[in-house]
C-alpha cells in the first residue's frame, strides 16, 4: 500500500507517528517560509505543513503544487496548539510535518472549484464528471445509495430471500415502453432486448419453487425523458409466493421503515 492512513483518520493519539498519506491537493497556502496544504481523499482532509528546516527538498517541491495535484506525503504527526485547532474537520487537532513529497500526478487548473460548484451549470459539471464526483455533496449521495443497498440486502436476507441475478440479454417482452435492442452476432438479423424489468425470470423462479427472490435490478426503457423517467434505472425487485396483496403492502411498509430508521434515524 502506498499509504499508511487515510486523510480522515489521524487524531491526537497518532502524535509523533510517521505516516504516509495519498490524496488530492484541496487547498494551498504559502506563508513564505511555511507552506500549508490540505490533502483530501473521500475519508476527509488533513493539513500538511512544509518546513524548510525539516525537509528543504519537500519544501521546494511543494511550491509547484496546485489544486487537485495527486500527491504522496510522508511525515510526522503533530498536535496543533489550541488556538490553531480547526473544529470544522475531524482531523482539526493535528497536522502533518512533511518529510517527503512525491507528486504522483500533476493537474491542470480545474474548470470549477471542487468545494464551491454550486453556481456551476449541470452541463459543465457533467462534461467534467470526474471532477463533479469529487464534490462532497455528490460523494455523500453515493454513500447514501451504498448504505441504502446494504440495508435493503440485510433486511431481505433476514426474511429468507435469495438474491438472484437475472439475464440482461433477453427475448423481447412487450411492456409499457420501447425496448433497447442489441444485435446478435451468431444469429444474423436477430436481436436481444434489454429488459424493462425482470418480469419473466422472476415468474419462472416462483414456478420453480424459489418462493422469495430479490435483486437490485438494472432496468432499461427507451422512453422520452420526463421528471420520473430516464433511459435506465435501478429498482428493488422482489417476488413472493403464497401471499396476498395485503401481505405485500405490509412487507414493503416494514422494509421502508427499516430503511428510514437506519439511514435517516426516523
Amino acid at each position: 500500500m502506498l499509504r499508511t492512513h487515510t486523510c480522515g483518520e489521524l487524531r491526537k493519539e497518532h502524535k509523533d507517528q510517521e505516516v504516509t498519506l495519498c490524496g488530492w491537493v484541496h487547498r494551498r497556502r504559502d506563508h513564505g517560509k511555511l507552506i500549508f496544504i490540505d490533502i483530501r481523499d473521500r475519508y476527509g482532509i488533513t493539513q500538511v505543513v512544509f518546513i524548510p528546516s525539516v525537509c528543504p527538498e519537500a519544501h521546494v517541491t511543494a511550491q509547484q503544487l496546485g489544486p487537485e495535484f495527486v500527491v504522496k506525503i510522508t511525515g510526522k504527526v503533530g498536535v496543533r496548539p489550541p488556538k490553531n485547532v480547526n473544529p470544522d474537520i475531524d482531523t482539526g487537532e493535528i497536522e502533518l510535518a512533511a518529510e517527503q513529497l512525491d507528486i504522483l500526478n500533476p493537474s491542470k487548473v480545474p474548470v470549477f472549484e471542487i468545494d464551491d460548484a454550486g453556481d456551476v451549470s449541470e452541463d459543465l459539471r457533467l462534461t467534467y464528471r470526474y471532477l463533479d464526483l469529487r464534490r462532497e455533496k455528490v460523494l455523500n449521495a453515493l454513500k447514501v445509495r451504498h448504505h441504502l443497498c446494504s440495508v435493503v440486502r440485510s433486511f431481505l436476507n433476514q426474511k429468507d430471500f435469495l438474491e438472484i441475478e437475472t439475464p440482461l440479454l433477453v427475448r423481447s417482452t412487450p411492456e409499457g415502453a420501447r425496448d433497447y435492442i442489441v444485435p446478435s452476432r451468431i444469429n444474423a438479423g436477430k436481436f436481444y432486448a434489454l429488459p424493462q424489468s425482470p418480469q419473466l425470470y422472476k415468474q419462472i423462479l416462483m414456478i420453480s419453487g424459489v418462493d422469495k427472490y430479490f435483486q437490485l435490478a438494472r432496468c432499461l426503457r427507451d422512453e422520452d425523458l420526463r421528471q420520473d423517467r430516464q433511459p435506465e434505472h435501478t429498482q428493488i425487485d422482489f417476488e413472493m409466493s403464497f401471499v396476498e396483496s395485503e401481505d405485500i403492502m405490509d412487507f414493503v411498509e416494514e422494509m421502508y421503515k427499516d430503511v428510514f430508521q437506519k439511514i435517516l434515524g426516523i
